[in-house]
């Protein structure tokens, strides 16, 4: 009964559709190998910044600190459900950080020639990801409803 009211808003659906294609970009990353790509790139682009220090990362912290995310992203549902400004801000500025994760996966593997990890999902990251976006832009800012 719960559920079937919030699917009734059109935002909750986004919201959820981008949430979860998140928890599949996640997976794909874990499947195929992002820890490792990520770790040897941390010291090229902290030599390459000069001044910012990217710490390397091991996958169970790591795969811990996504799921606690996505866990806290899907209780946000409620929240998107009941609508705001602070709401439609987050969404709005989350869908768009995950259109840029999604664009790099996908042009990071046509630059590199090879497919990079987590490119399988990006296309449905991206789309899912831009419609959160056209939903948080295309009413105004005072609610997202």
């Amino acid at each position: 009964m719960i559920m079937s009211n919030l699917l009734k808003n059109k935002n909750v659906v986004a919201w959820v559709l981008m949430v979860t294609s998140i928890a599949l970009h996640v997976l794909d990353e874990a499947l195929t190998g992002f820890v490792p790509f990520f770790n040897e790139r941390t010291v090229v682009i902290s030599e390459w910044l000069g001044f910012i220090n990217i710490p390397s990362v091991d996958f169970v912290t790591w795969l811990t600190a996504l799921i606690i995310g996505i866990v806290i992203l899907f209780l946000l549902t409620f929240v998107v459900n009941r609508g705001g400004r602070a709401i439609r801000i987050f969404a709005t500025a989350l869908g768009i950080l995950m259109i840029v994760n999604a664009l790099l996966h996908i042009v990071g593997s046509i630059f590199s020639g090879y497919l990079l990890p987590g490119f399988f999902s990006s296309p449905l990251l991206l789309v899912t990801a831009g419609y959160v976006v056209w939903r948080g832009l295309r009413g105004g800012m005072s609610t997202f409803t």
